[in-house]
């Protein structure tokens, strides 16, 4: 006799053979529900605990809480591109720079003053930040906090997500705080193993829809947290854009 543990994992490997990409346990329970209606969702979930240690020569976890059929293990899942309609130009990764800008000041609340930057205006094989932005102490602040840097590195393409991440990294020697802002869309394990990276290191992480640079719908991850920089290089980076920032 089939028990519906049985039935649940063989609709689910029906269901992630179709799936390169694999999908999320919560999304693999609620697609088993539609098709399995008699199967109690308690079951359904307690099925798929643990499945992939039970039959590793079908289904594996390429990260927290994703399940991927065995046949995909070797692939990598192409970057997901929006082609743009006939007469149509796709957004450019540039137009995303001054609405973050505008994001950290006025939703993230992490600067008193946030500017694009971007191409090479460091002049440096390090790198230059995408956006640059400064909290300063505000005149209703009793107690007059030091001034602070804050970096972020946005990245349209999602095939780059992980040499973004070592951008932002770099940002850390003369920034408080360094932020990798990459698409909502970008492959599901890449971003499971950034956002690991990002806990670790300390860069704060932010999705956003690239589809849209008049409304990116910013949406914070993980949060940056703070620490030193070196005082020499924030002296020497800063130099460039003292005007423009501190104004």
């Amino acid at each position: 006799m089939v028990t519906s543990r049985q039935i649940v994992r063989q609709k689910a490997i029906e269901l992630l053979e179709k799936a390169p990409d694999g999908i999320r346990f919560s999304d693999l329970v609620r697609a088993i529900e539609a098709e399995c209606p008699d199967i109690p969702r308690g079951t359904i979930a307690g099925s798929l605990q643990d499945w992939d240690k039970g039959e590793p020569e079908k289904v594996y976890k390429p990260a927290r809480g994703l399940f991927r059929h065995t046949r995909f293990r070797e692939e990598v899942a192409p970057a997901k591109e929006d082609v743009p309609p006939a007469g149509t130009q796709a957004p450019s990764e540039e137009s995303f720079y001054e609405p973050f800008a505008e994001w950290l000041v006025r939703e993230l609340e992490e600067c008193t003053k946030a500017i694009p930057l971007g191409r090479n205006k460091f002049k440096d094989k390090w790198g230059t930040p995408d956006v640059i932005g400064i909290r300063e102490p505000r005149k209703s602040d009793i107690i007059k906090p030091p001034t602070e840097i804050v970096s972020a590195e946005v990245k349209l393409d999602t095939a780059n997500v992980i040499t973004a991440f070592g951008q932002a990294c770099s940002y850390k020697l003369f920034s408080h705080k360094s932020y990798l802002v990459i698409p909502s869309d970008s492959p599901e394990e890449d971003l499971a193993r950034v956002d690991a990276l990002c806990r670790i290191f300390g860069i704060g992480l932010i999705l956003f829809d690239r589809r849209k640079p008049e409304s990116p719908n910013f949406e914070i991850r993980v949060r940056a947290a703070k620490h030193e920089p070196d005082m020499f290089y924030a002296n020497k980076y800063l130099r460039f854009v003292e005007e423009d920032l501190f104004r």
